[in-house]
């Protein structure tokens, strides 16, 4: 299939970006959109010109650096995909395709289609994690967990931390985000003695990241990749009030 392609370009962080049109012709219906991507950057590079700087590792939906808008929808058309899962059979021969970085004030452009996602690790950072001694595996079976919390705490962990939901909400907030990753410690045993500082601390670090407050319309559950449940957020405001209360 024949494409037009509109893909943001931006050399550096402190650069200014433009939308520029190039044209992909002849790309295989069964490619995925990051192959795409590559035949294109094949072609600019025979050309002698800069191949659009995308990101991506996996290429699996695991990893989640693939994130990018495509016509105004985080990781393309599609539920429950990133943009290394997306096929070009999504689209139409002569359709025209608009790329662009996720936009949020804490995703700063690196280059071209490229964001700095670090504001995520240092949400995790501040309290993504349990604090215990180390040594060989403890047997599975030691601490009894319910199996509608372990299955609630592995629906929680599921998230990759692509951003789709910063860039997905008007207000670019990652209370999904945070929300996932505070459920699935707080309904874990494991996750108790930490449970009130974890709150407290990765909801500051989300705070002072930049990202903004939640917009309550549900368009983070909808775009999400691994369809992370708005329920989260409802179990990160009772963490956070909690801890509020108790500290």
């Amino acid at each position: 299939m024949d494409l037009t392609l509109k893909v943001w370009r931006q050399a550096g962080p402190k650069e200014k970006g433009r939308l520029v049109t190039y044209e992909a012709k002849g790309i295989p219906e069964d490619a995925s959109f990051l192959e795409m991507l590559d035949i294109v950057n094949s072609r600019l590079e025979a050309q002698g010109e800069e191949p659009i700087a995308f990101d991506h590792d996996c290429r699996e939906g695991i990893c989640g650096s693939c994130g990018c808008m495509i016509n105004g929808r985080p990781h393309g058309p599609g539920q429950g995909i990133t943009t290394c899962q997306l096929y070009m059979r999504k689209f139409h021969h002569g359709d025209t395709i608009v790329i662009e970085p996720f936009r949020a004030r804490a995703f700063p452009v690196v280059k071209d289609l490229v964001v700095a996602r670090s504001a995520f690790d240092k949400i995790i950072q501040a309290g993504g994690f349990i604090s215990v001694n180390t040594g060989s595996a403890p047997e599975a079976n030691t601490i009894p967990v319910p199996k509608p919390n372990a299955e609630a705490a592995m629906d929680a962990a599921a998230c990759i931390g692509c951003g789709a939901c910063v860039a997905t909400c008007k207000n670019a907030s990652a209370v999904l985000f945070v929300s996932a990753k505070i459920s699935h410690l707080a309904l874990l045993p494991q996750g108790e003695p930490e449970r009130e500082r974890r709150a407290l601390a990765m909801v500051a670090a989300m705070d002072a990241a930049g990202f903004g407050h939640c917009s309550n319309e549900g368009e983070c559950e909808a775009e999400c990749p691994k369809g992370i449940s708005l329920v989260n957020i409802a179990r990160l405001n009772r963490e956070h009030l909690r801890a509020t209360v108790r500290k």
